[in-house]
């Protein structure tokens, strides 16, 4: 006998029937390659088209300046029609993008993908030999820089036999190499300015997005125009989700404020950007994370939602905590991705604005364009450790190590499948290979299960501990330490041992002014988790535990100060 699904799940499945019925926006059907939109847009052209009839409302905003959408759009044709005629790229060229979140940024990609180039977004934080790594991997014709970037790329660029175009933004200074311009320098562009004229179909590379390299080397990931695509109508479908389960009227929604914090090189700023780019609304945003000036910008431009990673989330909250009850007045939502949220902030969002503020929660990956799962409203806060539904773009399948599919319940290796799937790694046809599974179902590496249609992730599959043949998922360990009082961060991973082949370690991070021991921490585990879970080690970080740019914890980083530590 199988239990009823409860109220807000069912009224979840109610809810996304409906809005991928046939005949809706967000229909989809199963294809030999999986399932795909049978609306929306063919190309981003198209999609990039639609914010036209916003007109002067503003999109982009940083320190006072930034675009309307007739301007957005302008720019990025002009820019376009520059790189075709002015510096001869054909579609298929590769264009570097490697600067933080300037709204030029956005002008680059958009203007990449009108002239059927393939944006290649550069981590921010990398530094000259990891970006020469990634440019001679890509080749790109061109590359657009911010200073602090200029200077890291221009080794690798002035040692270049047939050199690509620079494209600097923010640069002051003459030009003194060739084929080099300043972004300030060019001609303004002519309001309304139209796309050029180029053949771009669905099948066309559109990105090459390299993976954070948590794991080792990045790889570049090939995402199509098809799947960006797909990307655009994911997100929107949440929102719509969200908005219909709170029993709110879509037709009366109005255009949403965003303080976006995900760097624009992560495929979680898009997610967040398709559904405001979709109503017209705008984005804030910030030259680096700073609590106390988001706190500043949520009340100066009256932000309804929070868009970032759960860490930066959870510094808000503090910052707000500090400011008193009445900062993050005009807040509506918090949006997380980019790692796994615990689930005591659901739980603190709930208590600090009494149900006035929707926690949201998603899934995705590089691979998969961003978010294709998401938990919403009030089933969020009920189930924080679920990362809830999927979209009706993509097909989901927990399977065992042979690829067969594992029934409810059980933990396996979560498999996806749909339009939103990229195409392969860049130059690299065995780690492909690798990647897929039969009938092109994508092995995400994670480790998770299904219960009465939501997805639970429980863990990577390399950052399983193995205790005494004991499974221990690190961030079931974590989301309870987390839930300590004490408790500011913490990080969980296995350090080897000589019988048991790996014990459990936790990396700990107290709360300023807050004490606590690793008996105690130890005690707090030993209260809700099993005996073979409570970390053996306790060690405690007076910094920030090392993270890359999208939020994730470096733990081959950790895991080898950890084991010097320990001996």
């Amino acid at each position: 006998m199988t239990t009823p699904p409860s109220s807000s799940l069912a009224v979840v499945a109610r809810v996304q029937a409906a809005l991928a019925a046939p005949g809706t926006p967000f229909h989809a059907v199963d294809t030999p390659l999986g399932r795909r939109y049978t609306a929306g847009p063919a190309v981003l052209r198209d999609f990039l088209a639609t914010t036209l009839a916003h007109g002067d409302r503003p999109y982009l905003r940083l320190d006072g300046a930034g675009y309307s959408y007739a301007e957005h759009h302008a720019a990025a044709a002009a820019l376009a029609h520059r790189w075709l005629d002015e510096y001869g790229l054909r579609p298929g060229d590769r264009v570097a993008i490697a600067m933080r979140n300037l709204p030029q940024w956005q002008v680059v990609f958009w203007a990449a993908q009108l002239a059927g180039l393939i944006a290649v977004p550069l981590n921010g934080w990398w530094q000259a030999a990891e970006l020469a790594q990634a440019l001679d991997d890509c080749t790109p014709a061109l590359l657009v820089t911010d200073p602090e970037r200029t200077e890291r790329v221009l080794p690798w660029l002035d040692a270049q036999a047939e050199r690509p175009w620079l494209l600097t933004v923010g640069v002051s200074g003459p030009v003194t190499r060739e084929r080099t311009e300043r972004f300030e320098e060019l001609p303004p562009p002519a309001p309304g300015t139209p796309a050029p004229e180029v053949l771009i179909r669905p099948e066309d590379d559109a990105t090459i997005m390299y993976t954070s390299g948590t794991t080792g080397r990045p790889k570049g990931v090939v995402a199509t125009q098809a799947a960006w695509c797909a990307a655009t109508l994911s997100p929107r479908f949440f929102a719509a989700t969200s908005a219909l389960t709170a029993g709110r009227d879509l037709s009366q929604a109005k255009p949403q404020t965003v303080l976006l914090t995900f760097p624009f090189f992560h495929v979680a700023a898009f997610t967040t950007l398709f559904p405001l780019m979709a109503a017209g609304g705008s984005a804030v945003l910030l030259r680096k994370w700073d609590p106390a000036l988001a706190l500043e910008l949520i009340a100066e431009h009256r932000i309804t939602t929070y868009s970032g990673v759960p860490a930066t989330a959870l510094g808000l909250l503090d910052a707000a905590d500090a400011a008193g009850p009445a900062a993050l007045g005009s807040l509506t939502t918090v949006n997380t991705g980019g790692a796994a949220a615990p689930p005591e902030l659901a739980r603190r969002i709930a208590r600090r604005f009494d149900g006035r503020v929707e926690a949201r929660n998603g899934y995705g990956l590089t691979e998969t364009c961003g978010g294709v799962i998401a938990n919403v409203g009030a089933r969020y806060l009920e189930h924080p450790d679920s990362i809830g539904r999927p979209s009706p773009g993509i097909a989901v399948r927990i399977a065992d190590p042979e690829g067969r599919a594992l029934p409810e319940g059980a933990v396996g290796e979560l498999w996806l499948r749909g339009q939103a799937v990229f195409r392969g790694y860049w130059n690299q046809p065995e780690a492909t290979a690798a990647a897929f599974g039969p009938q092109h179902w994508f092995r995400t590496g994670d480790l998770a299960r299904v219960h009465e249609g939501e997805v639970y992730v429980v863990d990577r599959i390399k950052d399983l501990v193995i205790r005494g043949g004991e499974n221990v998922f690190c961030v079931e360990v974590e989301g309870v330490l987390h839930e300590h009082p004490a408790v500011l961060d913490a990080a969980v991973l296995g350090v080897p041992h000589p019988q048991l082949g790996e014990e459990v370690a936790a990396v700990v991070r107290l709360r300023p002014g807050a004490t606590a021991d690793a008996e105690q921490l130890r005690a707090h585990v030993a209260s809700r988790l099993a005996a073979f879970k409570v970390p053996a080690h306790v060690v405690f970080r007076a910094d920030d535990l090392p993270r890359n740019p999208t939020g994730k914890i470096l733990k081959a980083e950790l895991r080898a100060a950890l084991q010097a530590e320990l001996g």
